[in-house]
């Protein structure tokens, strides 16, 4: 079992930078890779990126490629979303999940996911 725990998320003006945290524990051994999905209100939750626990690789989705970067505290076993230049359509509750690199298809375990609000 591996236990997430997403915080970070919040309000922020369009243009303007957040970061997300996802905070694992328990069976962190297990763990191929860790990522981001995101839902906004009425569509389908959507890939954003991930990160390969074992050298830190990392790949996004085209629609946030170059503004959103995924890195790793080892000690801490925590992945962070740093997300800039943020448009009202990235508003959605974001989730971290663990699965196989690229993009966490079939994810075992999620995060209870986080808000983030982008205002125009």
């Amino acid at each position: 079992q591996v236990q997430l725990v997403e915080s970070g998320g919040g309000l922020v003006q369009a243009g303007g930078s957040l970061r997300l945290s996802c905070a694992a524990s328990g069976s962190i051994f297990s763990i191929n890779a860790m990522g981001w999905f995101r839902q906004a209100p009425g569509k389908e939750r959507e890939f954003v990126g991930a990160i390969r626990w074992s050298d830190s690789s990392t790949y996004y989705a085209d629609s946030v490629k170059g503004r959103f970067t995924i890195s790793r505290d080892n000690a801490e076993n925590t992945v962070y979303l740093q997300m800039s230049s943020l448009t009202p359509e990235d508003t959605a509750v974001y989730y971290c999940a663990v699965g196989r690199f690229p993009t966490i298809r079939t994810a075992t375990y999620w995060g209870q996911g986080t808000q983030v609000t982008v205002s125009s």
